[in-house]
């Protein structure tokens, strides 16, 4: 038997100059897309949440300050409002020593006591008034002036031929502010005009009563 031969021809053998690469398929770009779109809205969720994590925070910041703003503003005043009663309750006290040292030296004035002495006692008056006037402490007369119920209190009314009604005749104690606020009234004594305007007006309030009965 004799075998066929059969001729290949170099020229027509194809050749392969490298190896191909297999196209990607549709369906594994789509999976692709899909994957980093989720992962950029989980990004975005992230940052969002972050953002309200940090504007919670902020707020939280903001009203713990706010807070311990007036904690401390409130501190302060009631320090100031305790530091005042002291101040109100330590004056109020020393206030009849005060009164006591001014009849002394009146006192001691008409007695003829001797200059070195009344020098000291007034040395001394004049040192504690300038203590007190330093934590706010002020003194008025009510003397000569027109009677007002938010500062004077009236002890007595007597007629007065010279005063007008309503004048204050004499002072009996005087009065003190400590800063505004008035620490004591000054006892004065005020006049209920003369003996004709006392009666005049005795007349007239009866009248006044007999009309309304």
């Amino acid at each position: 038997m004799n075998a066929r031969k059969i001729d290949i021809d170099p020229e027509n053998e194809p050749v392969q100059t490298g190896t191909a690469e297999p196209e990607p398929s549709t369906d594994t770009e789509a999976e692709g897309g899909a994957e980093a779109l989720e992962v950029l809205q989980e990004a975005a969720e992230e940052v969002a949440e972050a953002a309200e994590e940090k504007e919670a925070l902020r707020d939280r910041f903001l009203r713990l300050q706010a807070d311990f703003d007036n904690y401390r503003k409130r501190v302060q005043r009631e320090r100031g409002e305790l530091y005042q009663r002291a101040n109100e309750d330590l004056v109020t006290e020393l206030l009849p020593v005060i009164d006591h040292l001014e009849m002394g030296l009146k006192v001691a004035a008409k007695s003829e006591v001797e200059k070195s002495v009344m020098d000291g006692f007034e040395l001394v008056y004049g040192q504690l008034l300038d203590v007190l006037e330093k934590f706010g402490l002020t003194q008025f007369d009510a003397e000569g002036q027109v009677f007002d119920p938010h500062l004077h209190e009236a002890i007595t009314h007597v007629p007065s031929e010279e005063h007008p009604t309503d004048a204050v005749i004499a002072q009996t104690r005087r009065g003190y502010r400590l800063g505004k606020k008035l620490l004591r009234a000054a006892q004065v004594v005020i006049s209920c005009g003369s003996v004709g305007e006392e009666g005049d007006a005795g007349d007239e309030k009866r009248d006044h009563q007999e009309s309304q009965d």
